[in-house]
C-alpha cells in the first residue's frame, strides 16, 4: 500500500516500503503464491481471465503512476523473496532514480518474504536501523 500512497498523495514527508508489489502484471506471472491472489486482490473477474483484466492490472499497478512521487522513499527488499520478488523493488528503484526521485534501497541477501519476522538477526537491526535512519533524516525540520 505504500507505493500506492506515494504515487497518489504527497501528503508524507517520508516513506518506507518492505517487500512490496510496484507492478500486477509481473506479480501475476512470478510471485510463488500463484496467480489466483493477483486477481483475488486485483478483481480479477469470475472468468479469471487475466487477459480480459489486464488493464486494471496495469490501472492498479503503482509503477503506472511513478511520476506522481514527490515522497522520499526508502525501498526494502530481500533477494530471495519469492512471493514479491526482488524485481518488483528494482522496477520502483529504477524508474524513481530516472525520473531523478528521492529514493534509496537497502536489499538483504540471503533473506526471504519473512525478514522481518524471521531473518538473520543481524539483519533485522540492520533493516530497523534503516528505517529509523531513515525517518530521522527526513522528518528532522
Amino acid at each position: 500500500m505504500t507505493n500506492w500512497i506515494v504515487t497518489h498523495t504527497d501528503r508524507f514527508r517520508a516513506a518506507v516500503t518492505d517487500r512490496s508489489i510496484s507492478n500486477w502484471v509481473s506479480f501475476f506471472g512470478a510471485s510463488d503464491i500463484g496467480p489466483y491472489f493477483a486477481n483475488d486482490q486485483i478483481g480479477g473477474g469470475e472468468d479469471r481471465d487475466f487477459w480480459a483484466y489486464l488493464e486494471s492490472y496495469m490501472a492498479k499497478s503503482p509503477i503506472m503512476y511513478v511520476k506522481n512521487v514527490r515522497t522520499p522513499l526508502l525501498i526494502i527488499h530481500s533477494l530471495e523473496d519469492y512471493r514479491c520478488w526482488f524485481e518488483q523493488a528494482v522496477q520502483l528503484y529504477t524508474a524513481l532514480k530516472y525520473l531523478g526521485k528521492e529514493v534509496r534501497m537497502v536489499v538483504f541477501p540471503g533473506e526471504n518474504h519473512d525478514l522481518s519476522r524471521f531473518g538473520k538477526p543481524n539483519h533485522r537491526l540492520v533493516r530497523l536501523r534503516a528505517i529509523v535512519d531513515w525517518f530521522n533524516e527526513k522528518l528532522k525540520a
